[in-house]
């Protein structure tokens, strides 16, 4: 009797976490033998686990996310983030309701209660991605920070195109502030997150709330996506056979923002902002070879300027969507750590808490 399609489909995933765990697992100098020649853009060399893994979608002909129908396309994003982030340990996790939200909140090894907790927004260009695809993500940050992680599932496009996205990240942000107590959460230390479209809806959530007189402590943005009316220089560098392609981004904004002119709204493009006072000290990390690398760093320094707390990364050597493989390799995996480590410094207790 031959096996069913779920089960193949198993067995083939299966395969496909063993050759990926033992390509990014033996040592550099023959990983540089099978990836090929050194990649370098910009002054910047590729991680060269990064450029086998790369190398190794191409050689198994893996689909790129866009180039698949809609639902299959957001079941192979989850895919590769399942392939990427393997299993991570946590202290403990459960699925909560945010309001009319579905969420997820992840609560470290030896949490204190009350601790600090980030509101988190998934990536995948406000069309795809959900709590699946960045468990691995969550848990690794949640575990390695001693921050509890709270991932809002928020509505996608095009079925909920502009401004469901934006508005679902606010109100998740308001109910928590409202709601700290009950998932463990100090209202005093309390954080927004988000890698990608989810950096960018942290990055407008964060001035929405400094705008209203939310308390929020700290702002964790990772190659966010910050401006959809400007196309900067390094779209056209890094737009091709790195990852995040710039048919992807044409195709998510063009179904999240159809209608161009919402593209300048400061709720789509916080680099167009109006920053306002109070705004919370952020974190911004970049990929030097990254699409989004240059906005990500000018909506630093727009943020600098206008004299917010602010600190950049740029993890020169890392693609679009490192932070997604924490399960493999090892340059991803160290970046994501450091990341988690800030994250642990932004929400650590304040000098003047208690009095």
């Amino acid at each position: 009797m031959l096996p069913g399609p779920t089960l193949r489909a198993a067995v083939d995933q299966r395969l496909k976490s063993l050759t990926l765990r033992a390509a990014m697992s033996i040592p550099p100098r023959v990983q540089r033998l099978l990836a090929g020649r050194r990649v370098t853009i910009d002054g910047q060399v590729l991680a060269v686990d990064t450029q086998l893994m790369l190398r190794l979608e191409r050689v198994a002909r893996q689909p790129s996310t866009e180039s698949l129908p809609l639902a299959a396309g957001r079941r192979n994003l989850v895919m590769q983030a399942t392939l990427a982030g393997g299993a991570q340990p946590i202290g403990a996790v459960r699925d909560v309701s945010v309001g009319d939200l579905r969420a997820r909140l992840y609560v470290p090894t030896g949490a204190v209660d009350p601790g600090p907790l980030l509101v988190f927004f998934h990536g995948g260009g406000w069309v795809y991605g959900d709590l699946d695809s960045h468990d691995p993500t969550c848990r690794f940050l949640a575990e390695r920070s001693g921050v509890r992680v709270l991932s809002v599932d928020y509505r996608l496009a095009p079925e909920h195109p502009f401004p469901a996205a934006y508005d679902d990240a606010v109100a998740a942000y308001r109910w928590v502030t409202e709601h700290a107590g009950s998932l463990g959460a100090d209202p005093s230390r309390l954080g927004v997150g988000g890698d990608s479209a989810g950096g960018n809806l942290a990055a407008v959530t964060a001035i929405e709330a400094a705008r209203v007189g939310l308390a929020m402590a700290f702002q964790l943005l990772v190659y966010p996506g910050t401006d959809a009316t400007t196309h900067r220089p390094s779209r056209a560098l890094f737009g091709r056979d790195l990852f995040l392609t710039e048919e992807f981004i044409d195709g998510v904004l063009a179904r999240y923002a159809p209608d161009p002119t919402t593209r300048a709204d400061p709720r789509v493009s916080p680099l167009l902002a109006e920053i306002p006072a109070g705004l919370a000290p952020a974190y911004v990390a970049t990929a030097g070879f990254d699409p989004l690398r240059d906005e990500g760093e000018a909506y630093a320094r727009a943020l600098a300027d206008a004299g917010v707390e602010v600190e950049l990364r740029r993890f020169s050597d890392q693609i679009h969507g490192f932070w997604s493989v924490v399960g493999v390799g090892g340059t991803a995996r160290a970046a994501a750590a450091e990341i988690a480590a800030r994250l642990a410094v932004g929400l650590r207790p304040r000098p003047d808490a208690g009095q």
